[in-house]
């Protein structure tokens, strides 16, 4: 199933652009991580065993191992985990290459499980669901950022990204990938996942964000924010029932 999950297409050749670049959609990333970094991070109780899906270069999984947590990544793009395995300050995070649609663990491996910027990258995100909800214990945390299927986030992230960024490449999101929150809710649902947390996100309308229309290039101090509105982007966290006990209204 390889070829359903295509993430490493976009970003395999980045290497330590991951972490430089100035003119890529990564760059865009990179603005959303260090939003969304901290977020996850203090939701997340001390010590606990943590994987990241689609884990990229390492920009989460290498926070989270520094703030105490034992965590695996897993990825297709060698290139991209290679950089990951440099820019771990802890030399703790358990890299390995694998495909988010037979994930090579146990079920109920893991306390937490982070899928960022995957779900809209994949033919069947329904099956990467599963799959993370199997390794994730019964009443564990997912971790969860996509891209909602609207026209905002239609003119945002595909010709916001091909407008702003020179070195952007058509086709790096596909507008029939996005999904609605409530086609994510009944997701979930199927695979005895309880929405706990929802919030937007979207850039920050600063000198940064309109410096962007004009240099054709990501200033370093462009930032993202949260919001209530859902019709860009969204994160959340969802928790794992534990078998026999309903699931509580969201």
């Amino acid at each position: 199933m390889e070829s359903k999950l295509f993430k490493s297409d976009l970003y395999g050749d980045l290497a330590q652009g991951w972490y430089c670049k100035s003119d890529h959609p990564i760059d865009f990333l990179r603005a959303e991580h260090v939003l969304r970094a901290p977020w996850v991070i203090e939701n997340i109780p001390p010590a606990r065993k943590i994987l990241d899906v689609g884990c990229g270069a390492g920009m989460l999984a290498n926070a989270m191992a520094k703030a105490g947590h034992r965590v695996t990544g897993i990825d297709i793009s060698e290139t991209g985990l290679n950089v990951a395995r440099t820019h771990d300050d802890t030399r703790s995070v358990r890299y390995l290459h694998a495909n988010a649609y037979s994930l090579p663990f146990q079920s109920g491996d893991f306390d937490v499980v982070c899928i960022m910027d995957v779900l809209e990258h994949v033919e069947e995100p329904h099956l990467v669901i599963g799959e993370a909800a199997r390794a994730l214990k019964a009443n564990g945390l997912m971790f969860f950022h996509t891209i909602n299927r609207t026209m905002a986030s239609y003119l945002l992230m595909i010709r916001g990204i091909e407008w702003c960024l020179s070195n952007s490449a058509r086709n790096k999101h596909s507008y029939i990938h996005f999904i609605k929150p409530d086609e994510l809710q009944e997701m979930f649902k199927i695979h005895k996942l309880s929405m706990q947390q929802i919030k937007g996100m979207r850039p920050l309308l600063s000198k940064a964000f309109w410096k962007m229309l004009v240099v054709k290039q990501v200033p370093s101090d462009f930032a993202f924010c949260f919001c209530k509105s859902l019709s860009a982007g969204y994160c959340g966290i969802a928790r794992k029932l534990i078998p026999g006990m309903p699931a509580p209204a969201f």
